[in-house]
């Protein structure tokens, strides 16, 4: 009887010593995955807050970009208005009856230096190449900035090639004129052909003109929403 009993008490302790061992292993793979979720959760804030410094820094150089950019455009209307102001007095017949005097000045002041707007994309295009531009958080920007990027510049990218192709053309067709301030304007002949030659590139003159300032006010649209 007393074996019978020896032999119960050794099975529930061997029992018992079971069930320490499954408390413990339970535990153990417990801590584990606790140790994984807090790891995985680490490195998540790690990522974001990469993330978010990376967006700040991209924002910060693509606000400088634009500032840029901005000064440049002003330039170059700036440098635009004297020729469209030179055109409109050349094509002013009662101005001319009084200052024809004046025709080769005019037409020399027209062919002064041309100069068009290319943006500077360095930001925009580290954060492109890097793919990481899909990943900020402040979606609207983003898509603002990437509008601005592939639609906006590359539209006056292209009306730049256009007046700049004219140009190219205008002034080695003149470029006698240009060198020594004498146009040959000889007759009412000469000043139609060459009234006729600048009159294409006045027209692309003003359109880009107008396109350089629409983006201005989306620079300036862009600036005060990254600001």
């Amino acid at each position: 009887m007393v074996r019978f009993f020896n032999n119960i008490r050794q099975k529930l302790a061997a029992e018992n010593k079971v069930m320490a061992y499954l408390r413990y292993a339970i535990g153990e793979i417990l801590l584990v995955v606790i140790g994984i979720l807090i790891a995985l959760q680490i490195n998540n804030w790690n990522e974001l807050r990469k993330q978010s410094i990376a967006e700040v820094e991209f924002l910060e150089g693509v606000k400088k970009d634009l500032t840029q950019d901005k000064q440049y455009i002003e330039l170059v209307l700036k440098l635009m208005e004297p020729k469209i102001e030179t055109f409109d007095l050349l094509n002013n017949k009662e101005f001319l009856k009084s200052h024809n005097e004046n025709i080769d000045t005019l037409f020399h002041n027209y062919f002064t230096t041309q100069r068009t707007f290319y943006p500077v994309t360095g930001s925009f295009q580290s954060a492109v190449a890097g793919n990481e531009i899909n990943n900020y958080r402040n979606k609207d920007i983003s898509a603002l900035i990437i509008k601005l990027y592939n639609s906006t510049y590359s539209r006056v990218i292209d009306n730049g090639k256009i007046l700049d192709d004219r140009w190219d053309y205008l002034t080695k067709k003149y470029s006698h004129g240009r060198r020594t301030g004498n146009f040959r304007v000889t007759d009412n002949a000469k000043y139609s052909e060459i009234m006729d030659d600048i009159y294409y590139h006045y027209l692309e003159l003003q359109w880009y003109r107008g396109v350089l300032k629409d983006t201005i006010i989306e620079i300036d649209e862009l600036l005060k929403k990254i600001n």
